[in-house]
């Protein structure tokens, strides 16, 4: 669709009434020098961008209409040409795409170009826009106050953004009157009663329908010709496949398989029912006949998710019932039957099946029929096929140890005759017995469900293959404590499966690389998987996908990349309805938060990950919950409160932590141990901690076990083992761990007497704490520097006085507004979203009594100067990113 400043002939609407009205109320708005958002979402053929053109012509102020640009997967078009439209000239439309850099810039850019005028913006089919200009549009919209009215429209299964204060409009069907009266004036042919009834009854108000039923009945010449669809339908599916052609083709191949399928399922038999009628379509059989189809399970999460399919596992349907024959209208009749027979319930235990509507027409294509029926699958790859399912539904949003089970069952009634699938299911299993902490269920999911504690696996290295045995006998070693048998085996797959094309091999590999502790390994390959699964749209795998990269760059170190992706997951988790995703990002997203200190973020992301993850079973995220609980604690100082907490998920019994992260969180539990005078505890877990690190499958080990060395050790010692634990901190690449290590040697230097030599290494410290937006502990290390003389650099800070009204948080987000930070570089700098910062900074605003950016930096300028502290105002020099 084009843009357009007017409309250039206004459409009749019928029902629509409320709908202009609130357009034109915030066209008035507008006009008082207030703006907002209205958003209009619908279905195909409903009548969007009739609306749209029909609020740009009766509107009362300047208004403009800018669709989708052809060219809508380019970077930025879409800002082109919102930008085209406003501009009065050619080249002030070119000097404002150049000024439009970043989604602030592009708000800037807009307004230059109609400074003080009230304007109307109808902004189309934003689903079809260009991700960078959806992301720029949004965050105009988030500014406070929104400049101008827009009125957005997007298609109806697609999600709306998250506008404050903004209305959702949902266009609906039209009345029956309203209905008649469109149909009686884009109709040109005579219509008789009769079928002018059945087509108001069967177009069921959707304008798109009857506007395209009038125009092909007119083409026609009146009735005759009509009715391309059931049995005493006067609709035509032919028609209906056009109205719905964009839905359709938007969707991911994949996933208009599937609803080929469930449109073909529920089709009933022409000689037994009424044109009306559906059967009731079962997801299991739809799920067992979408792997013929070159269809993954996804495919259908994702249908449900967009709501074009409801129902429940025993009987799906179409939310729209014209969609259904929309589909059904562009597969041909020997496609259908195809279909059919791939659908039909199965004989017999290991039968081959054909179904009774296939069989009625093997007459006629016989060869293609029984091409079709020997796709089938016996009856019990149809179960294993359900089974693996409902496994991986409980595994996003049930207990832990209940998927396990059923992914179990799965595995061994594929094994035979779908091994690539059983494979498939033993991962899962696998995955579903790590999140719970139960080493045993993971070495027998790896078996296929045989006990393999011992080497034995039970399945015969024919079903399996060579990545597949490398992984189950290299994690069954190191369950095993046997790192030395591992090492060559999951090497292999990290070689093998990193350059596969399969995100389950990617994440087979990635998990190999993290038991190997090449966190770096581990990061590259996950994100290679997100990319696969993004370009392939299987959006009920992305939240599994990006919490394993979320938990690979903690491992890394890489903590705000750690948080950006956690805070991904999560909201794709909470929109496809896996709570047990979204429990892990939780957790993940306090662990990062513990780093920024940000206090009351730990404390939300760690409760909304335990209300999960403690009745689901889930250890995993459970200990990484406890774990930042208890960090932020010890940057709090409560150092006594912080051992008591993670002294059970360092041990070992019923409420010891889980297997695989119990010896990381070791060096926390010495630290917050040795401050709260439990030395005994401290030192039972270091030397526990030394022969974990001996065995060589972490890389931060050997110099977190010098620094548990130097907080345990006297005087004499504490140095040298600080130095060994700098020396292997410059080996294993962890920036933060080493900055913690700087920290406590500078602390212990200070303590006695050291000044001078105290300021290198918190120095030091400072810069890289401040680098990874590591908060809390910048401030201790700021803190400690100071008390030993030295010059404290750093980001622009409060002064004392400004300092007394603002929370620790709100002074820190201050004072990177103050060295010119946009909203979004300090949400990535503190793990936050955009909107938290917008949040805090008004709080700012209205504590300090100022009404801009530029307000702020000036008083913290002054108050600083006041204070003949400089290190208070903003600095061009600042350490940091």
């Amino acid at each position: 669709m084009s843009g357009a400043t007017r409309a250039a002939a206004a459409p009749r609407l019928y029902d629509r009434t409320s709908e202009l009205a609130a357009g034109a109320a915030l066209a008035a708005r507008a006009a008082e020098g207030s703006g907002g958002v209205l958003l209009v979402t619908a279905g195909p053929g409903m009548g969007r961008t009739a609306l749209l053109d029909r609020t740009v012509r009766e509107c009362a102020i300047r208004a403009h209409r800018v669709g989708a640009p052809s060219g809508n997967r380019v970077p930025w078009s879409g800002v082109r040409a919102l930008v085209s439209a406003l501009a009065p000239t050619p080249s002030a439309a070119r000097r404002a795409v150049r000024a439009a850099r970043g989604p602030e810039g592009v708000a800037g850019a807009l307004t230059a170009l109609r400074p003080g005028e009230p304007l109307l913006l109808c902004v189309d089919d934003l689903h079809l826009w260009d991700a960078h200009s959806r992301t720029a549009l949004d965050a105009v919209w988030r500014a406070s106050p929104v400049p101008w009215a827009w009125v957005v429209s997007f298609a109806g299964h697609h999600r709306p953004p998250e506008v404050p204060g903004s209305r959702v409009l949902r266009l609906g069907r039209l009345g029956r009157q309203s209905a008649a009266a469109l149909l009686d004036e884009a109709c040109r042919a005579p219509l008789t009663a009769s079928v002018r009834a059945r087509l108001l009854d069967e177009a069921a108000g959707h304008p798109g329908v009857l506007t395209a039923m009038a125009a092909r009945l007119s083409a026609a010449d009146g009735p005759a010709g009509a009715g391309g669809g059931p049995p005493g339908s006067v609709t035509d599916d032919a028609v209906l496949s056009e109205v719905y052609r964009g839905l359709l083709e938007s969707l991911p191949a994949e996933c208009e398989r599937v609803l080929t399928l469930v449109a073909v399922a529920g089709e009933p038999d022409p000689a037994a029912a009424g044109p009306g009628d559906v059967r009731p379509v079962g997801a299991d059989a739809v799920l067992a006949a979408a792997r013929a189809v070159r269809a993954s399970p996804e495919a259908l999460d994702r249908l449900v998710a967009y709501g074009l399919l409801r129902g429940t596992r025993e009987a799906l349907r179409f939310e729209d019932a014209l969609l259904r024959r929309a589909v059904l209208g562009t597969v041909p009749p020997s496609r259908r039957r195809e279909l059919r027979a791939l659908l039909a319930p199965p004989a017999g235990a290991g039968a081959v099946v054909g179904a009774g509507a296939a069989v009625a027409g093997a007459e006629e294509e016989p060869d293609r029929l029984r091409a079709a029926e020997e796709v089938r699958a016996p009856a019990g790859v149809v179960r294993g096929r359900a089974e693996l399912v409902r496994g991986l539904a409980v595994l996003a949003d049930g207990p832990a140890g209940d998927a396990h089970q059923v992914l179990l069952l799965a595995a061994s009634l594929l094994r035979e005759a779908a091994p690539e699938e059983a494979a498939e299911a033993r991962f899962f299993a696998m995955e579903a017995a790590w999140a719970a902490g139960d080493a045993e269920a993971c070495a027998t999911a790896l078996g296929g469900g045989d006990d393999i504690r011992t080497r034995g696996t039970g399945l015969s290295d024919a079903s399996t293959d060579a990545a597949e045995r490398d992984f189950r006998d290299g994690m069954c070693a190191a369950l095993a404590v046997r790192l030395h048998e591992a090492r060559a085996p999951l090497a292999r797959v990290v070689a093998h499966d990193g350059a596969a094309e399969e995100p389950r091999h990617l994440l087979r590999a990635g998990a190999a690389a993290l038991v190997l502790g090449d966190a770096p390994t581990a990061v590259r390959v996950h994100a290679r998987a997100l990319a696969k699964v993004r370009a392939e749209g299987r959006t009920a795998l992305l939240p599994r996908v990006l919490e394993h990269l979320a938990y690979a760059e903690l491992r890394a170190g890489c903590h705000e990349r750690a948080a950006a992706h956690a805070r991904e997951g999560l909201r794709t988790a909470e929109l496809t309805g896996q709570r047990n995703a979204a429990a892990h990002q939780h957790a993940v997203l306090a662990l990062a938060a513990s780093v920024s200190g940000d206090r009351h973020a730990v404390a939300e992301h760690a409760g909304r990950a335990l209300g999960t993850a403690r009745p689901h079973g889930l250890v995993q995220a459970t200990t990484l919950a406890e774990w930042s609980l208890a960090r932020a604690e010890l940057a709090d100082g409560l150092a006594a409160q912080a051992a008591a907490r993670l002294a059970p998920l360092v041990g070992q019994g019923p409420r010891s932590g889980h297997f695989a992260l119990r010896m990381l969180a070791v060096p926390c539990f010495v630290e917050a141990a040795c401050a709260a005078g439990r030395a005994a505890d401290a030192r039972a877990a270091a030397e526990e901690f030394a022969v974990w690190a001996g065995l060589g499958v972490d890389p931060q080990a050997p110099a977190q076990l010098a620094r548990c060395r130097a907080l345990l050790a006297g005087a004499d010692d504490s140095a040298h083992w600080y130095g060994e634990a700098v020396r292997h901190h410059e080996e294993s690449g962890n920036d933060f761990e080493r900055a913690r290590t700087l920290l406590a040697y500078g602390k212990w230097l200070r303590r006695r007497r050291r000044p001078v030599d105290a300021r290198g290494p918190l120095s030091d410290a400072l810069v890289t704490f401040e680098r990874a937006a590591a908060g809390v502990w910048a401030d201790q290390a700021r803190a400690e520097l100071r008390a030993t003389g030295g010059a404290v650099g750093g980001t622009a800070a409060t002064s004392p006085e400004v300092a007394g009204e603002l929370t620790p948080q709100q002074q820190r987000i201050a004072g990177l507004v103050a060295a010119g930070a946009t909203n979004r570089e300090i949400a990535d700098r503190l793990s936050l979203s955009p909107r938290t910062i917008d949040h805090h900074l008004r709080n700012v605003f209205a504590r300090l009594g100022v009404r801009s950016r530029v307000e702020l930096s000036g008083l913290l300028a002054r108050t600083a100067g006041s204070t003949g502290d400089t290190r208070h105002a903003p600095d061009a020099r600042r350490t940091g990113p």
